[in-house]
């Protein structure tokens, strides 16, 4: 499970759809709906905030917006709570980083193009996550 903390627009087309199928088992493993991957280190982040559903779902629904700019359809309505006024999640930029270099990685082999686009570009963070310094969280597993 891999629920990034860049900006959905660097993630690839198979990228965007992986992180939209991730997400929403994330919210049904926060929502209590499965018993698989309760423990995995990327849903911490989500239950540290007071409300991880609405958190989620404000994930999810930049996930979506993404998705419609694109001219994909994304199924709204599989969304528990979409909080676009969902506080602000903190992300370090020593994750953003890795993750950046990850996707890039990723990319290079999938999706040459969109490598190629990003290469030079600096990583934005999805709109839920705002950055401070830091290194990378002590929850991803390198």
């Amino acid at each position: 499970m891999r629920i990034w903390s860049l900006h959905p627009r660097h993630l690839d087309a198979k990228g965007l759809v992986a992180c939209w199928r991730e997400a929403l088992l994330a919210q049904a493993v926060l929502a209590g709906r499965t018993r698989g991957y309760t423990r995995h280190p990327q849903l911490t982040r989500f239950r540290a905030e007071g409300d991880p559903i609405s958190a989620i779902g404000a994930y999810l629904g930049g996930l979506a917006d993404e998705a419609t700019a694109r001219g994909y359809r994304f199924d709204r309505s599989r969304i528990d709570r979409d909080h676009a006024a969902a506080p602000a999640l903190l992300v370090t930029d020593g994750q953003l980083a890795y993750e950046w270099s990850h996707l890039l990685a990723k990319l290079t082999q999938r999706s040459p193009e969109d490598a190629a686009r990003w290469r030079d570009a600096d990583p934005s963070p999805h709109p839920l996550f705002r950055v401070v310094a830091g290194t990378i969280e002590p929850w991803e597993r390198p």
